[in-house]
């Protein structure tokens, strides 16, 4: 059984292998609804797009109070959170004002960038209590997809799903004891996909430019946080890891370091994978 919808910006596809559940038990309509509705919560939390987004509130307001904020958004703030100590400040969604001025982000709210802050300003505070010491124009799109993933895994385990795979546009966590063969665009030919192995149990997610105008120099959707630049490169960046919210999250850290041995790899039990133009 496969499901797709568009959603997170990209087409989100849950497949369930009906031979491996025992889906006469099963209201597979029904775990697949959740799935998605659990995805659709992620985007409505967390979307920078939206100006009404839990995000954006606490972009425009958590240097005047303290918020109370969902659980999801918390989970994800405190995982960045995390990320940023275990990477020294590599990974950080406090870039989201150089992609606000690059124009791949839309304008909400008018700060000073020297003023802007980052994870490093973010406090939190058990339980579901965010507070900031600067303003923030943090943007979670390097951490939400994955985690929307398995927030969609979890909904259909829920249920009694044993075995599937949620794929959000490359973001993918394959559960149970199925193999799902993996496979990663060719960064020189994008019609080329590049087989890569096999994956039972875990998750794989990618970065590269495949779609950025290589003209223009301020077009790269990552930004190195330590230089306030996006960086550009014509490779791609797979990390491999048991959750999806952390495979998505390093490769950003990958993609910057271009270290397949950074220790944040190992403390995630992750592998990395960089696949040349």
């Amino acid at each position: 059984m496969i499901r797709c919808k568009p959603l997170l910006g990209t087409y989100v596809e849950i497949s369930i292998n009906d031979d491996r559940n025992d889906s006469c038990h099963i209201d597979l309509n029904k775990a697949t609804s959740d799935a998605f509705l659990a995805i659709e919560l992620v985007h409505d939390l967390m979307s920078f797009h939206n100006p009404n987004s839990e995000l954006s509130k606490i972009n425009a307001r958590s240097h005047l109070e303290t918020m109370q904020v969902n659980d999801w958004t918390f989970q994800v703030l405190k995982i960045a959170k995390e990320l940023f100590e275990a990477s020294e400040g590599i990974f950080d969604c406090g870039v989201g004002e150089q992609l606000v001025q690059s124009g791949l982000l839309p304008r909400h709210q008018n700060f000073s960038e020297a003023k802007l802050g980052g994870l490093a300003d973010l406090i939190l505070i058990e339980p579901n209590m965010v507070r900031s010491t600067k303003p923030l124009q943090l943007d979670l799109g390097g951490v939400a997809k994955g985690f929307a993933v398995d927030k969609a895994v979890e909904a259909l385990q829920k249920f009694g799903v044993q075995s599937g795979c949620v794929n959000a546009g490359g973001d993918l966590r394959v559960f149970g004891t199925s193999l799902q063969v993996i496979s990663v665009r060719n960064p020189s030919n994008l019609k080329e996909l590049i087989a890569i192995g096999s994956l039972e149990n875990g998750s794989i997610a990618s970065s590269a430019l495949y779609y950025c105008d290589k003209s223009k120099t301020n077009m790269g959707h990552i930004v190195n946080p330590l230089t306030k630049e996006q960086i550009q490169f014509s490779e791609s960046y797979s990390v491999i890891a048991p959750e999806c919210v952390y495979a998505d999250a390093l490769t950003k850290v990958f993609a910057i370091t271009k270290d397949c041995q950074h220790p944040c790899l190992q403390k995630y039990s992750a592998q990395a994978i960089r696949i040349a133009a």
